[in-house]
């Protein structure tokens, strides 16, 4: 199975694609699609919709998982967020790629085993699940590692369920 994660971000979009072989994951292609923050949004939304474009041509990835919206203070900057995680959902939807969604919390459960890991735990677990010898960076490339890792396992641990039944 090969997963797409995204973290989504107005300025920054981190992506991470995962294929499974057997019990083992390894890091396809991951990165960032970077806009700019003198941009107009349209034209960043726009620049995150090409990008995923892009990349599912190169790794046609079969699932996608994206973190879910998290409790903002700054309610501007909850707008900026939900609205890049509607251009980067509504292309994986026009691609016909299903997307699932993760809590920040059920995501460092999933990578380090606490849903209250410090950013640096979850790269370090990151790096180490994926065998890589540095984490990626920035921290939205480990971000969205991390989500399709939980997609990874949320996905065994429905197929194991499965099976026993």
């Amino acid at each position: 199975m090969v997963v797409l994660g995204i973290d989504p971000g107005s300025v920054v979009t981190g992506y991470g694609v995962i294929q499974a072989k057997g019990s083992r994951m390894e890091a396809v292609d991951f990165g960032c699609i970077r806009g700019r923050s003198q941009e107009v949004a349209s034209v960043r939304y726009a620049r995150i919709f090409q990008g995923l474009q892009d990349l599912f041509a190169r790794v046609r990835p079969e699932t996608a998982a994206v973190e879910s919206v998290f409790f903002c203070r700054n309610v501007r900057s909850a707008i900026k967020l939900g609205e890049a995680r509607g251009a980067a959902m509504a292309c994986l939807g026009q691609l016909g790629i299903p997307i699932y969604e993760y809590a920040p919390r059920r995501v460092k459960q999933a990578v380090v085993g606490f849903g209250g890991a410090h950013k640096q735990q979850v790269q370090a677990m990151v790096a180490k699940l994926l065998g890589l010898r540095v984490a990626p960076s920035p921290e939205d490339v480990t971000d969205a590692l991390a989500v399709a890792i939980c997609h990874l396992q949320a996905y065994k641990n429905i197929f194991r369920k499965a099976r026993q039944t």
